[in-house]
């Protein structure tokens, strides 16, 4: 039983953490593009879309091995 609530701690802690940290660097990148140059944030917002592409084919690739090896399985 405590075995769980420590999991459910530290779950919560990491979350918490990684919010913080992560609503510090938006602001971050808000004084960049708010800077008035319109490259910088061009780039930034390139670099983001860039960055958002991969996690979702990581998930897509994923979900279809699974599918794939559940057919393999049920024939």
């Amino acid at each position: 039983m405590y075995t769980n609530l420590k999991r459910k701690i530290v779950i919560a802690v990491f979350l918490i953490y990684t919010a913080v940290s992560g609503n510090a660097q938006c602001a971050m990148c808000k004084a960049v593009i708010e800077g008035g140059n319109e490259t910088i944030a061009e780039g930034v917002n390139g670099g983001i879309t860039y960055l958002m592409v991969f996690p979702y084919l990581l998930v897509g690739i994923l979900f279809f091995l699974l599918y794939r090896h559940r057919k393999k399985v049920k024939n």
